[in-house]
């Protein structure tokens, strides 16, 4: 029995292991394997194979069962009552990339929309493709501040591995030599429609701080040989994007990292794999491997590796470090600091303003640009010409301006019906413009997960309780986001100009950061600068999971950054013997 064992042992043992395969995921399997080690990916949702299964990419309108793709209310409310509240997840179009909530329960203490996928590939089907680096004034603010702790590392040690992440997924955008929004690696930028640059004209014109540019996000549009050699291609402007990419031209796992992956022969994707628990070596003194369960069979196994890497997202690689008790970690896998599961942050939105263009009403544009423009962050910059005294940090927004389609005044009373409404919709609506802001979020230590074992999920598994809050700070900063937007837009022209302030709920920027912060002191962080769990070498956190303070910017570049700095440094360590 005993040889028995060591032979399973062996078959389920490789040099790394990493838990989930979406935007943080496919980087590290991408880096380990391309630096010699025999990876296995666990993803706990179901296979998804590039190209295969897209299910609706090329999809009309008219072939969809229910009217625009939009799903019955009794649907939504059944099985999707939270993926909906972003208001645009949920369609017939996309459905199959969000979890069912049903089956998938957690409790909020305060209102926490948690809008998730579970299979391979995750998040990065469907994230907002927006990549902006985040700046010295970000790994600074902390320490400046005395808000939370210091961040164990600065923009410097980030550069070299920005650079690197960007080349290879490809990042279209415009240098423009700001400090607080550092210039990267950058293919041509997409263009501004007329409407756009009059916009930029005008408001710069009237307030010179407020840069306007656009978007940096990644989507192809002059690609590499290593790009065009993984089956990527240009950028189709379909803005069909969340369905998934038949061209590869916007980066995901399926379409780069994992393809990367693959191509070394050193990788090994299970999916249906839920980890549910790190192993850990008393007598080694550190992971041993992870204990998983078969979603699909619903048997438990072990799967062993040196190097450990959670990518799951916050939330999850949380939920897996809780889950994860021993005698050396009675309170949770590395958590030492009681610092797991705190800090939870994400970026507060809906809130800015929009106008009317009664100009070029005789143009259009060319397309679906799947892109928008951007005004980074211009207040509380370190100088006194932009320090604000009513709250700390900053904010940035994204927008852009369009006519209005075919879908306009459908549930408008009096808008017509047969020849003459056909007819006039064959023409362009009227011209607006929105810009909707991104403002960070404080880490508070009380914002926080823990882990409930009286709600289970379908799988008899403990779930999680979200008390996550917004604070006089972010509230304060509402109000100048709301305010700022609309002095912009009057100061270009715009007419019937609108400021709002929709509400927010924590979770519903989709970027949860902060739940195993890193740090330099193991009391009151669970991460060291390479991400490494301080009291758990070969254990890396690189996901959102790790962030130490949220910045304005999506966090998605430096997540894949800090993945592929800490992938290298893991792989030299245990060629040491370190791990």
């Amino acid at each position: 029995m005993a040889n028995l064992n060591g032979r399973a042992r062996r078959k389920n043992t490789y040099d790394a292991i990493v838990v989930g395969s979406g935007i943080t995921g496919g980087i590290a399997a991408k880096e380990l394997t391309e630096k010699g080690l025999k990876v296995l990916v666990l993803e706990r949702g179901r296979m998804v194979r590039h190209l295969e299964d897209y299910p609706t990419a090329t999809l009309d309108p008219w072939q969809t069962k229910y009217p625009q793709g939009q799903l019955p209310p009794d649907e939504l409310a059944e099985r999707y009552k939270v993926q909906r509240r972003t208001g645009y997840t949920m369609t017939e179009y996309t459905q199959h990339f969000f979890v069912r909530d049903d089956t998938n329960p957690y409790t909020e203490t305060n209102r926490f929309d948690w809008i998730r996928g579970y299979h391979v590939g995750g998040r990065s089907l469907t994230w907002g493709r927006q990549s902006y680096r985040h700046s010295p004034i970000d790994f600074e603010a902390n320490a400046r501040e005395g808000i939370g702790v210091d961040w164990p590392i600065r923009y410097e040690d980030l550069a070299p591995w920005y650079d690197h992440v960007e080349r290879f997924i490809g990042v279209s955008g415009q240098a423009e030599g700001l400090p607080q929004l550092p210039d990267g690696v950058y293919q041509p930028p997409m263009e501004m429609n007329c409407v756009e640059k009059a916009f930029k004209a005008k408001s710069e014109a009237r307030f010179p701080e407020r840069r306007i540019t656009m978007g940096r996000t990644a989507h192809l549009t002059a690609p590499t040989e290593e790009q065009l050699s993984l089956g990527r291609t240009k950028c189709q402007y379909r803005n069909m994007c969340m369905r998934g990419c038949p061209f590869g031209g916007y980066y995901s796992s399926n379409s780069g990292g994992l393809v990367a992956a693959e191509r070394t022969g050193n990788l090994v994707i299970r999916p249906n794999s839920i980890v549910t628990e790190l192993i850990y070596d008393e007598k080694a003194g550190k992971a041993s491997g992870v204990r998983i369960l078969d979603a699909t069979t619903r048997k438990d196994e072990e799967f062993h590796a040196d190097v450990i890497f959670l990518c799951a997202s916050a939330l999850n690689s949380a939920w897996l470090m809780m889950n994860s008790t021993s005698s050396r970690f009675p309170n949770g896998f590395g958590n030492g600091s009681d610092q797991l599961g705190r800090n939870v942050m994400d970026h507060h939105l809906g809130v800015g303003a929009s106008g009317e263009a009664t100009d070029f009403a005789d143009m259009y544009y060319s397309g679906r640009r799947p892109n928008g423009i951007y005004v980074p962050r211009f207040r509380n910059l370190g100088d006194a010409a932009t320090k604000r005294s009513d709250y700390l940090r900053g904010f940035g927004y994204q927008g852009g301006a369009s006519r209005a389609g075919w879908e306009r005044d459908l549930r408008k009373a009096g808008r017509g019906f047969g020849a003459d409404r056909k007819a006039a919709l064959t023409q362009p609506g009227p011209w607006s413009m929105g810009l909707g802001g991104f403002g960070e979020i404080l880490p508070y230590e009380d914002n926080r997960v823990t882990l409930n074992r009286d709600v289970k999920d379908e799988f008899g598994l403990p779930t999680l309780t979200m008390n996550v809050t917004i604070r006089e700070n972010e509230l304060a900063m509402r109000k100048d986001m709301q305010n700022a937007a609309a002095e912009m837009l009057e100061a270009a022209g715009f007419k019937n100009v609108r400021g709002y302030d929709n509400g927010f709920a924590p979770g519903l920027g989709i970027h949860e950061m902060g739940t195993a912060r890193m740090g330099r002191d193991p009391k009151t962080s669970v991460l060291n600068a390479f991400n490494q769990v301080h009291e758990c070498k070969n254990v890396y956190v690189t996901d959102g999971a790790a962030m130490t303070s949220a910045s304005c910017v999506n966090p998605s570049l430096t997540y894949m950054a800090l993945t592929a700095r800490a992938a290298d440094h893991a792989v030299k360590a245990r060629k040491r013997g370190d791990l």
